[in-house]
């Protein structure tokens, strides 16, 4: 009697609307796609985007992972219409952004758009402060599969109220969203934002260079070693921020250089294989439609590709680093290792890699040469190779048994 009046009592009562969360199952491997800002900042357009997408199928872009195409800003005008709605400029994109998000899922592609977290985004478009759960209902309208949230105009906003803010609209608006955190790490979003988004970023932003410092922009090698530089582990070993990475919820270095003009080939061949190294989003931002055969085989490389996509999702950090010579380690799934040898010199050097010292292999591996597409021996015996400047050898250890 007792149980049938509990069910009748259940019967009689509304629902209870879910708790505000993100969106869990998505960004279970580093996100992979295209974003146009590194590029082509604020002269963006539809015919751009179809076009970067036919490039992208053509060449094996899609295939090979990057399935996410992310509008930055600028796509809006200036102003909100009568309702407060944000409106894409019709100049830049005629068929409007529902269209485009309907061709891009035509040919196996998720779209993603820019947001900002203050009253104006960074280029001086609306912001979605005040209206975060009627923006996320027009996202939602568009087809939205991915957010990138910027910090702009921001004033003295808190960013966890900010962010969770943002999250807790894209989950009332029922369309699943990759939540990209954009504060560029100023209040330690590893620290808190796991709950929150699926990745966040680190630093500020990423330019074309390896290690130059302009405005608020950094070479890749700059944001690299912030990424050891933030946390430091206890014994001065180990992953620092690495530990707030996983499936799900990645550290953001910012997007890829790949391919631009400010890197030789081997800058970005290296800059690549340290992103891989760091489990890190690897959103290209060169002209996919102009990219060279030697800039596509660094950005459809499966072997470097499935060390950024290790479904254990932990993140690598530097084991060693000296004049000329640094080396960064990631342990993957299966007990195998992946080991960047990194030339930092300003000149080519012989460099090698003793793995003797290596106390966490656990024994003996073989070692594979990710770029030379060969086997290279075993870790019975170091590892030696002839690297340009800025050039990088990718080496995956598997056990042997």
């Amino acid at each position: 009697m007792k149980k049938l009046l509990s069910l009748l009592l259940a019967a009689a009562l509304p629902a209870l609307p879910a708790l505000a969360q993100k969106f869990e199952g998505l960004a279970l491997t580093p996100p992979m796609g295209f974003n146009t800002w590194n590029t082509f900042a604020s002269n963006i357009n539809e015919v751009l985007i179809m076009e970067t997408a036919e490039a992208m199928v053509k060449n094996g872009m899609r295939d090979a992972g990057y399935t996410y195409i992310v509008l930055d800003d600028c796509w809006s005008l200036k102003e909100r219409d009568a309702d407060g709605n944000l409106v894409p400029d019709p100049a830049k994109f005629p068929s409007g952004l529902k269209a485009l998000g309907e061709f891009l899922h035509a040919r196996g592609f998720k779209f993603g758009i820019y947001g900002c977290a203050g009253a104006k985004t960074c280029g001086g478009y609306p912001g979605s402060m005040g209206h975060e759960y009627q923006d996320a209902r027009t996202f939602a309208s568009w087809g939205i599969d991915y957010l990138k949230y910027d910090w702009c105009s921001s004033g003295t906003r808190d960013a966890r109220e900010a962010y969770t803010t943002m999250r807790d609209a894209l989950f009332a608006a029922k369309r699943p969203v990759v939540f990209s955190i954009c504060e560029w790490g100023n209040s330690k979003p590893w620290e808190w934002a796991k709950d929150v988004g699926h990745l966040w970023r680190t630093t500020g932003d990423i330019t074309d260079c390896y290690d130059c410092v302009q405005r608020w922009e950094r070479g890749w090698k700059v944001i690299l070693d912030l990424q050891h530089s933030q946390v430091q582990p206890a014994d001065g070993q180990g992953n620092g921020i690495g530990q707030y990475a996983g499936p799900g919820h990645w550290n953001d270095p910012d997007m890829l250089e790949v391919g631009n003009e400010g890197l030789t080939v081997a800058e970005s061949r290296a800059h690549f294989s340290m992103w891989c190294l760091l489990a890190a989003p690897l959103m290209a931002g060169n002209d996919v439609r102009k990219a060279t055969p030697e800039i596509l085989a660094i950005l459809t490389d499966k072997e470097a590709i499935a060390i950024d996509q290790d479904p254990a999702g932990k993140q690598g950090w530097r084991y060693r680093a000296e004049p000329g010579r640094e080396i960064w380690v990631r342990e993957l799934a299966g007990g195998e290792w992946a080991v960047a040898l990194l030339n930092t010199g300003d000149t080519a050097a012989e460099l090698s890699v003793d793995f003797g010292h290596m106390w966490f292999l656990g024994g003996t591996c073989a070692v594979r040469d990710i770029w030379e597409k060969k086997d290279a021996g075993t870790t019975v015996k170091p590892f030696t190779k002839r690297l340009e400047s800025h050039d990088v050898a990718l080496l995956r250890l598997k056990p042997i048994k």
